[in-house]
């Protein structure tokens, strides 16, 4: 419908629905073979971000999952959050795979890098709801003390696993104090059991190079679909939503690599310099 106005409001042109839908359908099918290159090219990376969030269909709801590496996006309909379709999709990816702590990706096999920035933020809300609980304040107090100190050389050599290396040692000092402290509050033993869950897959960016500490590739990626669906929310059929989903996994990797993707659909080439 915004569409429509557009078109009637700048250019004068009164188009029919229906025909709009049907060149959203033909771009779609035009553009789904290189939206296939585009996640190809995203599992053959070094490192893969992935991140899902809900939708409301007509009739029902599901999920959109997006696929991220540092120059490309791809965006996927899911019925349901179920990951059990992860392991054959990354059957053969042998990079890192950097994502939240839903429990959807622990059976995955291939090294991961938790998202650090939620586990602040869960530190952050349950120190506003515990200010008076000093053995989970100095919990988060040490590993805030611990992150900050790497991300002060991330800042200034990059990420490179020969300067990040010298952490390695704190990190085995924070995990068995977190892991091994007797704590009294349920807070603290929640997050001991995190940490204890996690240990291992909280700083496997020290292990190498340019693999990110966070999750924000996917999360800024994903706020593309976002956008989207504020006004679209429950007015989608499965059908417009794959379609939408295909045209947002070409435009945004275009985004990514700096293409002018009207330039682009102009050049008629099927693939992505």
């Amino acid at each position: 419908l915004r569409v429509l106005r557009v078109l009637s409001d700048v250019f004068n042109l009164d188009i029919p629905q229906p025909s709009i839908y049907r060149f959203k359908a033909y771009i779609a099918e035009d553009l789904a073979p290189l939206a296939e290159k585009i996640l190809a090219s995203i599992l053959q990376k070094s490192i893969l971000h992935i991140d899902e969030t809900e939708v409301n269909l007509i009739g029902g709801k599901g999920y959109v999952w997006v696929f991220a590496s540092m120059d490309s996006v791809y965006f996927m309909y899911r019925e349901s959050r179920e990951a059990q379709f992860l392991k054959d999709l990354l059957s053969d990816f042998r990079g890192v795979l950097i994502t939240d702590f839903f429990s959807g990706y622990d059976s995955l096999s291939c090294p991961q890098q938790k998202c650090l920035i939620h586990l602040i933020r869960d530190m952050n809300e349950d120190l506003l709801n515990n200010p008076f609980n000093e053995e989970f304040k100095d919990l988060s107090q040490q590993f805030a003390n611990l992150l900050r100190d790497i991300v002060k050389t991330v800042d200034r050599y990059g990420l490179k696993q020969r300067h990040l290396n010298k952490y390695k040692d704190s990190v085995s000092k924070f995990v068995q104090y977190a892991t091994a402290t007797v704590f009294s509050s349920d807070i603290s033993k929640k997050y001991q059991k995190r940490i204890e869950k996690y240990g291992d897959r909280l700083f496997t960016f020290l292990d190498y190079d340019g693999v990110p500490w966070n999750n924000n590739n996917a999360e800024n990626a994903i706020k593309s679909f976002a956008r989207y669906r504020r006004f679209a929310d429950g007015r989608l059929t499965e059908k417009s939503l794959k379609d939408y989903l295909v045209m947002l996994s070409v435009v945004q990797t275009c985004e990514y690599r700096n293409i002018d993707i009207l330039k682009f659909l102009l050049s008629k080439t099927n693939d992505l310099p």
